[in-house]
């Protein structure tokens, strides 16, 4: 099969050195990208700005921003089997685009209007080909069943065919505790694990015939 997959953080530029960002390391796309190649699958990873050695037998495409990475996956979502949306895509980006130049703290306060990005894994989701697989992460807070129930009226509203639901605390972490559904079933339930022991969870799943 041919696994997309995308992971890391986004960058949403304020002026020619500052950013808007967020916690994502990377770790669990990269996870799963490790874990697809390990399987026989061929992988192509969309990275965003992180620090991490790339898994060997992936092809890398980097991106920056939001907008990058949609321009990224509109060239290539056509080709793959599998899309796994892991990266951390940022919900808000400058209004008026970011200042041509380095702003100084000299000129006083500053006032930054944001607006919504493009809900690119609803856009790429509803627009899949029959048989394309589309796995959403879904990052919550509030008690399990909170967190299912959000990430099960995910996969509705985007057309996902399953769902990682986690919380923030995997940001940044070697671990995460999540669980892995469709829009009927737990296919993996709740547990703290290895983020890569997750991903070959996750790769099994996607990989079983009869899901």
């Amino acid at each position: 099969m041919r696994f997309l997959i995308t992971a890391g953080p986004t960058r949403e530029y304020i002026d020619t050195v500052r950013f808007i960002s967020n916690a994502s390391s990377g770790l669990m796309g990269f996870a799963v990208a490790a874990a697809a190649i390990e399987a026989g699958h061929e992988v192509t990873l969309l990275a965003g700005p992180v620090s991490l050695p790339p898994p060997e037998g992936a092809k890398v495409v980097p991106f920056t921003s939001v907008e990058d990475l949609a321009s990224a996956l509109a060239e290539r979502c056509d080709a793959c089997d599998v899309l796994v949306m892991a990266a951390a895509v940022g919900d808000f980006q400058l209004a008026n685009g970011p200042a041509a130049t380095k702003l100084s703290r000299k000129a006083g306060p500053i006032t930054i209007s944001l607006e919504p990005t493009d809900d690119i894994l609803a856009r790429v989701a509803q627009a899949k080909k029959p048989g394309q697989i589309v796995v959403a992460f879904a990052v919550e807070q509030g008690t399990p069943e909170d967190i299912l129930a959000k990430a099960r009226q995910e996969l509705a509203d985007k057309h996902a065919d399953f769902s990682v639901a986690n919380t923030p605390a995997a940001f940044n972490s070697a671990e995460s505790l999540a669980c892995i559904l469709d829009a009927e079933n737990i296919l993996l339930p709740w547990a703290k694990r290895p983020k890569k022991d997750l991903a070959r969870q996750l790769v099994r799943i996607i990989s079983t015939p009869t899901n």
